[in-house]
């Protein structure tokens, strides 16, 4: 079923279904799954539902609205008992036609009365419905009505196809949505009418028959005694009992298509079910197609949708990415431009200090200065610098010299060589404001910390 449309698992549950009910045509199998979302057990829970005459969940609701039926003769197949197979109980006098004149004169005499007698009782009883009475035929209890006509059916004659257990709009709503013909049978009582007790009695008792309705069609009624069975009679225009109309959808409405009047035998009954069915079948065929269509046009604007979506979906995700990557050089270049800011800013910052620090920096004394030493600085970069200083000056003067010193490293820490010991670092500087060993190493006499004329000092890079 692929050039159909369908995937691989669609097929497989489209045979399933067909071997769970038993339709043997595919198409529908197809149809019945696509209007359920191939919901295999949905599915096959309506067909169920069908079979027992029980409505399905479209067509549920009692308050549901029958859908307009087309109601012309000249588009039906119609059928009488005067046809070919037909038969009459209760307008054929009974006994043969007698052949003599004064016989054949009273036989055409007491026909042409009972004919008078039957259509003058039809027109008064339609003058009598007409001008009054019709209080007791309004409809308050469709669903009522046609479960009281199925009990007492089922109680006279147990053999018989399985009723639509729906109202009359019900059961066309169904008809509709599944594609299937519906037979209307508008029962009266058959005490007073005995073609209708010969037709429930022989007809419709057929096991030929039985299997054909139960299989083609849903069969719907009601006794016209009842409101609901008044008015579906008045709505497709009974002229005789008993009265089957056949209904289907053609050219997208319901119309009726087959008309059976009177009764006839089983053998006749089901070639006239079967001439209407086959002459209508296409335009469910065609339904069928239309919808198939329809669906697969929607499933294929579905996933063009979808695959929009999805397109969208990606290309915005590929955007975002892009934007985020964007955003990562951006941060990237600002974090190199903050650095590189900052380094300017501190190098700005260290070459004020050391303008300020300068002045701070105490004069040299003279060689023969009493007090006076002479100390060796060697550099990181090999740089010997030697300058005198006052045996009473600080540590924190010697750095002094050192940080405004051009050759110097910016940050820095002073060492002897033996013993090591450092006589300052940039702990002590960060530390100098607060009160503590670190301030007092600083303000210490060089004196004091030990220094000697010719000391050598190291003087150690901290940023190497």
């Amino acid at each position: 079923m692929e050039a159909d449309g369908l995937t691989n698992e669609q097929t497989e549950k489209v045979l399933q279904f067909q071997d769970l009910t038993g339709i043997e045509d595919m198409n529908v199998c197809r149809d019945v799954l696509i209007r359920h979302q191939w919901d295999l057990e949905v599915a096959f829970q309506e067909q169920l539902n069908i079979r027992e005459g029980r409505p399905t969940m479209f067509a549920a609701s009692t308050d549901v609205r029958a859908p307009a039926v087309v109601n012309d003769r000249f588009l039906q197949q119609v059928f009488s008992a005067n046809m070919p197979g037909g038969r009459t109980v209760s307008r054929v006098p009974s006994g043969p036609v007698p052949r003599s004149f004064t016989g054949i004169l009273g036989y055409v005499i007491n026909f042409v009365f009972q004919y008078f007698y039957s259509t003058v009782t039809s027109i008064v009883s339609a003058f009598v419905n007409l001008g009054g009475g019709n209080e007791a035929r309004l409809v308050t209890d469709p669903l009522g009505d046609v479960m009281k006509f199925i009990r007492e059916y089922y109680e006279r004659y147990p053999e018989h196809p399985v009723f639509y257990q729906g109202t009359y709009a019900q059961a066309l709503n169904d008809a509709k949505q599944e594609l299937r013909f519906l037979i209307v049978y508008l029962h009266k009582d058959p005490t007073k009418n005995p073609d209708v007790e010969s037709f429930c009695r022989n007809t419709l008792s057929s096991r030929s028959v039985i299997d054909y309705i139960n299989t083609h069609t849903l069969l719907w009624g009601c006794d016209v005694a009842t409101p609901e069975g008044y008015r579906v009679m008045q709505s497709i225009t009974v002229r005789s009992y008993p009265t089957m109309v056949m209904i289907s959808l053609r050219a997208n409405r319901m119309m009726i298509v087959g008309r059976f009047e009177g009764d006839c035998t089983p053998e006749e009954l089901l070639r006239r079910l079967q001439s209407v069915t086959n002459a209508n079948e296409v335009w469910l065929s065609q339904a069928r197609a239309d919808r198939l269509e329809r669906n697969l046009t929607q499933t294929l604007r579905r996933q063009q949708d979808e695959a929009y979506e999805q397109s969208l979906l990606a290309d915005e995700e590929k955007e975002r990415q892009r934007q985020r990557e964007r955003d990562a050089v951006r941060q990237a270049e600002e974090a190199v431009e903050q650095a590189r800011r900052d380094v300017e800013l501190r190098k700005e910052e260290i070459a004020r200090q050391k303008i300020e620090l300068a002045t701070l920096v105490p004069s040299e004394p003279a060689a023969d200065a009493v007090g006076a030493i002479a100390v060796v600085f060697k550099l990181p970069s090999g740089t010997r610098l030697e300058r005198r200083f006052n045996q009473t000056d600080s540590v924190l003067d010697v750095y002094h010299y050192l940080f405004c010193h051009p050759d110097s490293p910016d940050e820095f820490e002073i060492t002897t060589n033996f013993p090591k010991r450092v006589l300052f670092s940039k702990a002590n500087l960060d530390a100098a404001g607060e009160a503590g060993t670190a301030k007092e190493t600083l303000t210490k006499s060089l004196q004091a910390v030990g220094l000697k004329n010719r000391e050598v000092l190291f003087v150690n890079d901290l940023e190497a």
